[in-house]
């Protein structure tokens, strides 16, 4: 993937640092600066391979440890000419005499831009690799946890079904028992009536009860005259 600051630096300069033809068109210098970039690119590794684990993922300086980037020739890494870039002498300066003041200042320390670039590279696909490495895990992670939460969800629905049937069948025994119950009653009753009728002949007062024992009781002859 080309980054636009790989092009601020190799902009119209080919792979050799020669500058493009005078008569060439914005294009074809877009063109060389781009080609430039893919054959400096190309030198360097896909993927880096990391060889320490990174204990804390916030630490960039421990991502590019873990990939093994090399030191900056002369210290002079896309870091460094990035300060340079920010200086209060040039920052405010064109974009073209930026660039070649970093040049004239990397030329006068013995340094290659090309050295600066593939600092640059390095460091990049060494973030974009590790992003990858983190995605996978949060992938991966999200995959275990969801199907955890599926195991979960099933168990709670399996025991909701299960006590949702034990409701169901408590209220079924209530019920049977209620009725089996009500029938009894009525049988009670008549079989009382029976009793009182026989017992009716021989008493004044009948004494047998055939309602249910639960409802108030009528008051006595002898309630009624007190």
């Amino acid at each position: 993937m080309s980054k636009k600051w790989y092009n601020y630096i190799v902009s119209v300069d080919d792979a050799a640092g020669q500058q493009a033809p005078a008569n060439s068109s914005p294009s074809t210098a877009s063109k060389s600066a781009a080609q430039s970039v893919a054959e400096i690119a190309s030198t360097i590794a896909a993927e880096p391979h990391f060889t320490t684990p990174v204990s804390d993922p916030t630490s960039f300086e421990q991502i590019y440890s873990a990939a093994e980037i090399p030191p900056p020739a002369k210290g002079y890494s896309i870091f460094k000419v990035s300060q340079m870039l920010e200086s209060e002498h040039i920052r405010n300066l064109p974009s073209d005499v930026k660039k070649s003041s970093i040049l004239v200042a990397l030329d006068a320390a013995g340094v290659d831009v090309k050295d600066v670039i593939q600092d640059a590279i390095r460091r990049d696909r060494a973030l974009d690799t590790y992003e990858r490495v983190q995605q996978r895990a949060v992938e991966e992670l999200e995959g275990r946890k969801t199907k955890e939460n599926s195991d979960i969800q099933a168990q709670i629905d399996k025991y909701v079904t299960e006590q949702r049937a034990k409701i169901q069948s408590n209220n079924d025994a209530v019920s049977r028992e209620k009725e089996r119950f009500t029938g009894w009653r009525l049988k009670k009753q008549q079989e009382e009536k029976k009793i009182a009728e026989a017992v009716g002949y021989f008493v004044a007062e009948n004494p047998i009860t055939t309602g249910d024992v639960n409802a108030p009781q009528p008051p006595t002859k002898a309630t009624q005259r007190s």
